[in-house]
């Protein structure tokens, strides 16, 4: 019998149910885990252990039998857990206790699953690569000279070394699926509207329209577990109850893989292309329209709709030196990726979706890279020559930001060390069409974590 915390959220539920295993001996057995390996990675930042073990202690004497009960999940220091900090992995907001949980955490909690820690992020969620003062940084256990991705860094990293089964984050220009490519571990993007935001506090309108929560697991099915039982509605104007499952849709993909696409991750798309070959679908090379105005205005909406005050403090005066540095780099590149300014963004928005749409009638679901090279060595995000291509490097994973549209990262091969993954994307509220296809990749690739930290 593998240690319990080589399985899966399900499997881990399921033998809780069944009495095989107590909800105790499954959170002291992650626990162990992170004492063991996370001094060497620094992906949780807090660990609930006292709060866990109660809630463990309950599920135990009331033998609950949630679909998620007793399994442990980490979350993102920007989303709120009641009596924890919500940092944005900000030295200043080190002390900014969430009086409730954030919707979907409450919708979690009622599900079963047990927060036992919080995860690593970058300053305000904007940087590639998981540091920050307030922390430090976050490692990547495939290589400790590369980035594990960001913002949702702590997550990815937690979730593959199996300190958790299942970690929450938020993606709101690849926050999900980047650390999944670069720790080698499955991530749900889901639509706009699916998982209800808190708006207790002022949201800029950029990250209503752009940013939304999902989840990180090892598995895809554990992915889709976790799906079903975080879409409440929260206070969010956005939020559609939409069923999870749609009617069937012909089993066509655009494979996407462009002029720019690092060998590694031409190699993991052209293998997950044959996956979904053999699985019965029917693949062809495709272009998306517009995929570069996509990316611009996108960023037009970020830069133009992205804080909810006319001053904005001086960055240098709350974040670390590197943010600092990698924000003077990356600024200009930013604006200038930006491209023709609009008339009205969100006009020429709906003139994108809306060709998407077309595109999408014809054939449902896309199959296109997360970035199109492997994950960076630290500190290169730094460089502003090497920044230079980040947005367009970017522009299959932002598009789907801009457009509200799900899509699953999934792990697919492993190239010098260093694992790669692609992402499947469908058609508004499909999410159910991106598991399914995400799902028969995962069963052809094979599955690469837990691991030991390298």
């Amino acid at each position: 019998m593998s240690q319990l915390w080589h399985q899966g959220a399900g499997e881990l539920a399921g033998r809780i149910r069944t009495g095989e295993v107590s909800a105790h001996e499954v959170v002291t057995a992650h626990l162990e885990r992170i004492e063991a390996v996370n001094p060497r990675l620094n992906a949780i930042t807090d660990v609930l252990a006292e709060q866990a073990l109660e809630a463990a202690k309950v599920v135990d004497r009331e033998r609950k039998t949630g679909p998620l009960c007793g399994v442990p999940m980490t979350v993102k220091e920007n989303i709120d857990i009641a009596g924890s900090a919500t940092t944005h992995g900000v030295v200043a907001m080190r002390e900014a206790i969430a009086r409730e949980d954030a919707p979907h955490i409450g919708e979690l909690r009622a599900a079963g699953a047990i927060p036992l820690g919080r995860t690593n992020m970058p300053e305000f969620g904007m940087r590639w690569h998981t540091d920050n003062a307030l922390r430090g940084a976050t490692r990547n256990p495939w290589s400790a000279g590369h980035t594990p991705g960001a913002s949702s860094g702590g997550d990815a990293v937690a979730v593959a070394t199996g300190m958790v089964p299942l970690g929450m984050g938020n993606d709101g220009a690849g926050s999900l699926r980047w650390p999944a490519q670069c720790c080698g571990v499955a991530a749900l993007k889901p639509s706009l509207g699916r998982v209800g935001m808190a708006m207790r506090a002022p949201v800029p309108f950029a990250f209503q329209l752009l940013a939304v929560h999902g989840p990180i697991a090892r598995e895809v099915r554990n992915l889709r577990l976790a799906f079903a039982h975080l879409c409440g509605p929260g206070a969010d104007p956005w939020y559609a109850p939409v069923p999870l499952d749609g009617p069937p849709l012909p089993k066509h993909v655009a494979l996407v893989t462009g002029d720019n696409v690092a060998a590694p991750i031409a190699e993991a798309l052209w293998a997950a292309a044959a996956a979904l070959t053999d699985a019965g679908y029917a693949v062809e090379e495709a272009e998306p329209p517009h995929l570069a105005r996509a990316s611009e205005i996108f960023i037009q909406i970020m830069l133009n709709h992205g804080r909810v005050h006319e001053g904005q403090t001086p960055v240098e005066s709350i974040a670390s030196a590197d943010f600092v540095r990698f924000w003077a780099a990356f600024e200009p590149v930013w604006r200038h990726a930006a491209g023709t300014a609009a008339a009205d963004p969100m006009a020429e928005r709906a003139t994108i979706a809306r060709a998407w749409h077309d595109w999408m009638c014809r054939t449902p679901l896309v199959l296109a890279p997360i970035r199109t090279a492997p994950a960076f060595r630290v500190g290169e995000d730094l460089d502003p020559a090497w920044l230079a291509d980040w947005p367009e490097s970017m522009r299959a994973v932002v598009a789907v930001n801009l457009l509200g549209l799900p899509a699953v990262a999934v792990p697919v091969d492993a190239t010098d060390g260093l694992p790669q993954a692609v992402q499947v994307i469908g058609p508004r509220f499909r999410e159910d069409l991106c598991l399914d296809a995400a799902a028969a990749i995962e069963a052809r690739a094979g599955r690469r974590t837990p691991i030991d930290p390298r």
